[in-house]
């Protein structure tokens, strides 16, 4: 394979022959294991831990894949292929998650098999993707690209995809691992709410180090992880990483499945205790044999295909003229958008999340329209986001606004990035066979309610997840406003918690009050909305309104009578 990075592509990681290789007899491996159980040969339960380990789970209505999108990045090639699935055995849209992967919900078992050939003709597949193993690695979606970036975190996130991936001793662990990696010194990995969050950035003769937190987690019992090393450096990464899933596997909880993830370890050990068995393990092992040499990562940064950034020298002026003209465009770049290392370039964000929409769901027309935008205007690449939307990662500023012009045509241009429309929520009981309640209409009904992007620019910085049920896939407790679905006696009814958030100023949601009906929820936010309008200083943001009050005031208007 060619090691010319200008010629591989942009973005990810390259495979060669022995990933193909590897890819098809996986596929060859369970398009029998399907075979064996249409036929009756294997039970359900015989045949659950196999479609497991391919990511595919028995929903409420249908069967759902999970495939894998490595820290989010994927090419235009194999965008157009997930919308052909979508198309062909789905129901026209797939389901970008906070994990960085897509969703399909409607898959038949028979047509399994075909799709994950399918998947394997682009590099792609869903192991993984589901069971007690190392998930997806997260990365923050403008890696390679953010001007506020001091290290590239994909290239060790590839490192961990490629030693995680059917580790021999960690495929079957107490309970699924994640893990998040971000170069950036503006956490957008939510690093200490993961099972391992890293945080990298050069060290001594510019070697990368990392601070490695351990424990966080949300779901029935939401914790903030814990610092457990500073500056770990590069050449023990794997082994450090290793030493603590070790401890994890020999320690973890199996008798208990809600008291199994390293984050109950944590606690129940205390964070000293821990760390030293953590740092016993590590002082046992052959650190030769996981030691990362400078030729190792290069060589694994050498199969990322770099993109040739020159624009025009009036790139900046081209941009900044198209704003002065057009208000609509104006906002948008001011939402959706992020600075770029390079001046004539910049990040757009495209919005999964239309006023009254699905958030991450996504058509495959819109699929296929992406990829051909990647093509014309970001060298092929695309990044799926924790949030549930989609980067175009080095858009030219001088092309900025032709961009946004196709984007309106196709509703993929809501400028509510970060805002209150921009709402991450879990599929719920529209398909999950754990959620106590729906939370797609939910976040329709607030989408549609504060759809005006004057209202929400005025209300400013605001994150609102809803999780269905209390495994918290929606990430409630990590929401400014929370929400969380319940079941009371065969009613829905969903309860909100205020103050939490993912960033650097990491906490956990508070609960504000008894749950309330379906009907009343909107009504509710939408007054709790209003009196931060009031009661805010200036500009100041609704979670710093909030941690200056506290819950009182929101608590009134929220349960004041309607």
């Amino acid at each position: 394979m060619s090691t010319d990075t200008t010629t591989l592509p942009v973005g990810r990681y390259a495979y060669d022959q022995v990933d193909r290789t590897f890819l098809s007899q996986r596929v060859a491996q369970f398009r029998e294991q399907v075979a064996r159980r249409v036929a009756g040969d294997l039970s359900e339960d015989e045949f659950k831990p196999l479609r497991l380990m391919n990511g595919l789970y028995l929903q409420l209505h249908a069967y759902m894949l999970r495939v894998a999108v490595p820290y989010g990045m994927m090419g235009s090639d194999q965008m157009r292929a997930l919308a052909h699935i979508a198309r062909t055995y789905d129901r026209d849209y797939g389901h970008f998650t906070t994990r960085q992967n897509m969703q399909f919900n409607w898959i038949r078992l028979e047509d399994t098999p075909d799709i994950l050939e399918l998947l394997a003709r682009v590099d792609m597949h869903a192991i993984q993707t589901s069971g007690n193993c190392i998930r997806n690695v997260t990365c923050d979606e403008f890696a390679g690209a953010a001007a506020d970036e001091l290290l590239d975190p994909r290239i060790h996130a590839e490192i961990l995809r490629q030693w995680s991936t059917l580790h021999p001793e960690f495929s079957f662990l107490p309970r699924k691992f994640k893990i998040a990696i971000s170069g950036s010194p503006h956490d957008r990995v939510a690093a200490r709410f993961h099972d391992i969050g890293l945080v990298a950035r050069p060290g001594p003769q510019g070697r990368p180090v990392f601070d490695v937190f351990v424990g966080g987690g949300l779901g029935r019992t939401p914790i903030i992880g814990v610092k457990l090393r500073d500056n770990l450096p590069e050449e023990d990464l794997v082994a450090y990483l290793e030493a603590i899933v070790r401890v994890y596997n020999a320690y973890g909880r199996r008798d208990n499945m809600y008291k199994a993830r390293i984050k109950i370890l944590v606690q129940a050990l205390g964070v000293e205790a821990f760390r030293e068995k953590v740092d016993a393990e590590f002082a046992l092992m052959n650190r030769a044999d996981y030691r990362l040499d400078p030729a190792i990562v290069a060589g694994i940064r050498a199969r990322f295909g770099i993109p040739p950034l020159e624009a025009p020298a009036d790139a900046d002026r081209t941009l900044a003229a198209a704003r002065r003209t057009d208000p609509a465009f104006d906002r948008w770049v001011r939402t959706n958008t992020h600075p770029h290392r390079h001046e004539g370039f910049i990040c757009a964000v495209i919005s999964v999340k239309p006023d009254g929409g699905i958030p991450g769901d996504i058509t495959a027309d819109q699929m296929d329209l992406v990829a051909d935008l990647a093509d014309s205007h970001s060298f092929g690449e695309i990044r799926v986001t924790h949030m549930q939307n989609v980067v175009l990662g080095h858009v030219r500023k001088d092309q900025l606004h032709e961009l946004w012009q196709k984007l309106v045509a196709a509703r993929l241009a809501t400028p509510n990035i970060g805002l209150v429309g921009d709402i991450i929520a879990c599929p719920g009981l529209d398909y999950c066979a754990l959620a106590n309640a729906r939370s797609i209409p939910i976040a329709q009904k607030l989408s549609a309610r504060f759809a005006n992007p004057e209202l929400q620019e005025r209300i400013g910085p605001l994150n609102i997840n809803i999780s269905g049920c209390i495994n918290a896939c929606g990430h409630h407790h990590a929401g400014h406003i929370g929400i969380l679905g319940v079941d009371k006696r065969g009613q829905e009814f969903f309860q909100l918690t205020l103050g939490g958030s993912a960033g650097g100023d990491v906490a956990i949601g508070q609960i504000l009050g008894p749950a309330l009906p379906e009907d009343e929820t909107v009504d509710a936010i939408a007054r709790l909305i209003d009196t931060y309008l009031v009661l805010r200083h200036d500009n100041e943001q609704f979670l710093d309104t909030y941690r200056r009050l506290g819950a009182a005031s929101f608590k009134d208007a929220v349960y004041a009578p309607a």
